[in-house]
């Protein structure tokens, strides 16, 4: 459920928002009907803005790349006839005018133009002296410094209704997801920005409906302010992203399975167990660090002896030997084989980064 803080964001952009905000509609506008269509059927469920893609990017030409700003009149339309505020996404600042213009309620900014920080300083430059919210995706890339750099170029240019979507990573490694979700990013970003309202995606984390409501109660799990979610009238016959779009009646449903999280519990009982277990926490905390702080000092002192005998920094089957043997270790106590791996690489670096300095004084 959203905070305080929160609840006041939203209905200072006029949402009254209960328990989470929500976003739905179709991946693209197509017609006139499809959007129509689509607005009814979902003004009798909780939504509270209606969502649909006037501008397509693809990879590819003679994709189905959108039907420009035609669509904009079509979804206000049909938002009107539906009670529902619309949003759209915009990359340049073409599109930020023809929003403007046409009335659009909110704005986004996909994954793709996070990426290029000239394109966010155009669109911020247009947004320059307007009121209307703008959403921030995450880059396509798992970059937080382009995602935090776009959310600062907005709040230079003076948008003061701002939030951020999570919508995935693209990566090399093939998993279920059609974007990783990676959701260290996306915490380290509400931890950086604690006043920004922050939606999830899941429907371009997962690119199929059957993984949405896991990732999606994820996020709730993970206190995450709201939701956008594709749906569509006739998913099998969308021009793009079919596979991951509800129907509406299958979004209904999806919501009516959801599970909203609050921060904490007024029980003593809960209150004494939990406060017991974390002064536990941070006594081992304590003990982890003195015992990081230890083990680097050992990593200075074998860089003494390397830098006496003329021996290389990096020892590639030392590092193999330490990374196989901690996490066959780590697996035999029931800790994850991903997790102990990559925590032995951050230690290698910051093992490296040391030597390299006692070297190169």
């Amino acid at each position: 459920m959203p905070g305080n803080l929160t609840a006041q964001v939203f209905s200072e952009w006029g949402f009254p928002v209960k328990n989470i905000f929500h976003i739905a509609g179709p991946c693209s506008a197509e017609s006139e009907e499809q959007l129509m269509r689509t607005a009814l059927a979902l003004k009798d469920y909780e939504v509270h803005v209606m969502r649909a893609g006037a501008w397509k990017p693809r990879t590819r030409p003679g994709s189905f790349e959108g039907v420009g700003a035609v669509g904009l009149k079509w979804l206000k339309d049909a938002g009107k006839a539906a009670n529902l505020a619309v949003a759209t996404e915009v990359a340049t600042p073409k599109h930020v005018e023809a929003c403007l213009e046409h009335g659009i309620d909110i704005l986004w900014i996909g994954a793709r133009t996070t990426s290029n920080p000239f394109a966010v300083q155009d669109i911020a430059d247009a947004l320059q002296g307007t009121d209307i919210p703008v959403l921030v995706k995450n880059p396509i890339n798992p970059d937080i410094e382009l995602w935090q750099g776009a959310v600062e170029r907005l709040t230079q240019a003076g948008v003061k209704k701002l939030g951020i979507i999570h919508r995935g990573f693209s990566t090399y490694e093939k998993t279920v997801f059609r974007n990783q979700p990676i959701w260290r990013i996306p915490i380290e970003m509400k931890r950086r920005n604690p006043r920004l309202p922050m939606l999830c995606d899941p429907s371009h984390i997962c690119g199929n409906t059957g993984l949405l409501f896991s990732v999606a109660q994820n996020a709730m799990d993970l206190l995450f302010d709201g939701l956008m979610l594709e749906v569509h009238i006739d998913p099998p016959a969308a021009l793009s992203d079919a596979k991951q779009q509800l129907t509406p009646k299958e979004y209904s449903r999806l919501l009516e399975r959801l599970k909203i999280k609050k921060v904490s519990s007024e029980s003593r009982d809960f209150l004494e167990n939990i406060g017991a277990l974390r002064r536990e926490i941070d006594k081992i905390d304590h003990q982890i660090l003195d015992l990081l702080a230890l083990r680097m000092d050992n990593a200075r002192e074998i860089a003494m002896h390397k830098k006496k005998n003329n021996i290389s920094i990096l020892q590639p089957a030392r590092f193999d030997e330490i990374i196989k043997s901690r996490t066959r270790e780590g697996m035999e106590k029931k800790l994850a084989e991903d997790f102990v791996s990559r925590l032995y690489q951050f230690i290698h670096e910051e093992s490296i980064r040391l030597q390299e300095q006692v070297i190169n004084d």
